[in-house]
């Protein structure tokens, strides 16, 4: 059986391999923060969320197919909790009930346990199919309700409780071998024991087999050992196909919790958000060589949830743009707009709502960032020399219609040679065709390329009001000279003049 509630045609893998840059991205975009507010201290819910977010899907029919199942689950979230609770019921049941032992009567007898619960629940699992499919609109859970009708029904139950009960050997275990090498038995075959619901006449008249018998002494530890161990030889290769059925069934509802979980830490999210007033919506993504990327009201999620007052978003239409250079005053939110960028983009890639308004653009085939690190002990070299080590790793890693990421990249040297590299570095990518975003306060490297008039770049600055005052908004605006640091100066420290001498 199959849920297809991740992807189409096929399981998510939750084992799979993360993006080399995985690391950085969750540094530079604050993702441990998402994840925490999707999962509620539940370490299954972290785990999945860090995966999914992380692993982006690549063309838009797949990420539309996740959105409509997101869709469905934010309709009915106390039906999709149900469903998932009953799965982690049903996993953790089976826990509890195992042991390791080496003995085929003790693994078919916590078999059939674990087969008698399991269909418990596969039998409450067809009736969610049963009362609630026709709340669910989207392909993906059609597909997964049909499945629970079609695979559990009542022939289904019916012949799998009579095997149970044949399995619980209630009329005694009735097996054959062979003589093999040294008269030894070989060939074990446990056979369906006669059934006795026969009439009287039947049991007196019938015809007999032939009965050789032989009772064991009770004091007879040794022959008591012998009968045992014949009688597991017989049971073992039965044993053995019941535990297959309970892992087949136990491995059904580990998938079913992993894809499921993905959806219960969006509707975690969701539910923060609509608690703080900050909006979500669902993106509409293009295809990767669409040059499309056009918001409203998009901020940083992170952010949003992690303080009390509401959070400005943004406006943007770069459409047919790749390049991005945002320059502006000292603490305006060009950080914050950045980080936003990245987390809706892999938001957006893993099928989820995103934080703004209306988001619309094209998937990318990867997303990279270079953001400014502080000098630290571990450092082998200078910073400049370190951001560079980064950005040798980036390209070798990054492909066309990716999207990179600068924050206050190349400043940790001489304006004019920090404004050089940033400016090569950024053409090679652009001509490449992959989409850069760049906050800086090198303003040799902004305002040459302003100058240049590029017709596929945009410059953003950060608002600030005459008085100092920041908006923590973005505008279309040319680079200015100053980032405006003697508004943060006046900011912590008093008039120098107003202090006594």
């Amino acid at each position: 059986m199959k849920a297809f509630l991740m992807h189409k045609d096929q399981d998510f893998d939750l084992e799979r391999e993360l993006p080399p840059n995985e690391q950085a991205l969750t540094q530079d975009l604050a993702l441990p923060i998402l994840f925490e507010a999707m999962a509620l201290d539940d370490q299954f819910l972290l785990e999945m969320a860090r995966k999914a977010v992380l692993s982006s899907l690549s063309d838009p029919d797949s990420i539309l197919y996740r959105q409509n199942i997101l869709k469905d689950c934010l309709k009915n979230p106390s039906i999709v909790r149900d469903i998932y609770n009953l799965v982690v019921e049903s996993i953790e049941n089976r826990q509890k009930q195992w042991w390791a032992t080496r003995y085929p009567s003790t693994i078919m007898f916590s078999a059939v346990e674990a087969l008698k619960m399991f269909v418990d629940q596969l039998r409450k699992l067809r009736t969610f199919a049963d009362q609630h499919a026709d709340k669910f609109d989207s392909e993906g859970f059609a597909k997964f309700f049909t499945m629970l009708v079609a695979e559990l029904d009542d022939e289904y139950f019916t012949r799998i409780e009579e095997y149970l009960r044949e399995l619980k050997l209630p009329r005694g275990v009735l097996m054959s071998a062979e003589l093999g090498k040294g008269n030894k038995a070989v060939n074990f075959v446990l056979h369906k024991a006669r059934d006795e619901k026969q009439s009287w006449l039947g049991r007196i008249f019938g015809r007999q087999s032939p009965v050789y018998s032989y009772r064991i002494s009770p004091r007879d530890e040794i022959g008591a050992r012998v009968m045992s161990d014949l009688r597991d030889r017989g049971l073992n290769l039965v044993a053995n196909v019941v535990a297959q059925s309970t892992d087949h069934i136990l491995s059904f509802f580990q998938m079913l919790r992993t894809e499921l979980a993905f959806y219960v830490g969006c509707l975690n999210l969701h539910e923060q958000l609509i608690q703080k007033g900050a909006p979500a919506c669902f993106p509409v993504p293009a295809g990767p060589t669409e040059r499309k990327r056009s918001f409203y009201g998009l901020y940083d999620v992170c952010l949003a949830l992690s303080v009390t007052q509401k959070v400005v978003g943004n406006d943007m239409n770069a459409d047919q743009n790749d390049l991005v250079i945002i320059t502006g005053a000292n603490q305006g939110g060009k950080s914050t707009f950045l980080r936003s960028i990245g987390q809706a983009q892999l938001m957006m890639q893993a099928g989820m709502f995103v934080p703004a308004e209306s988001f619309s653009t094209g998937v990318c085939n990867g997303i990279f960032t270079h953001f400014r690190r502080e000098e630290d002990a571990t450092m082998k070299s200078g910073k400049l020399a370190e951001e560079l080590s980064r950005m040798n790793d980036i390209a070798d890693n990054i492909r066309q219609n990716s999207i990179l990421l600068f924050n206050e990249a190349f400043a940790s040297t001489y304006e004019r040679d920090g404004s050089e590299i940033a400016r090569q570095i950024t053409m090679a990518l652009v001509e490449k065709g992959i989409r850069v975003f760049f906050v800086t306060h090198l303003y040799e490297f902004a305002h040459g390329l302003f100058d240049s008039k590029m017709r596929n770049a945009i410059f953003l600055r950060a608002e600030r009001r005459p008085d100092g005052t920041r908006t923590f908004r973005l505008i279309d605006g040319e680079p200015l000279p100053t980032s405006y640091g003697e508004d943060l100066y006046q900011r912590i420290l008093p008039d120098v003049s107003a202090m006594p001498t």
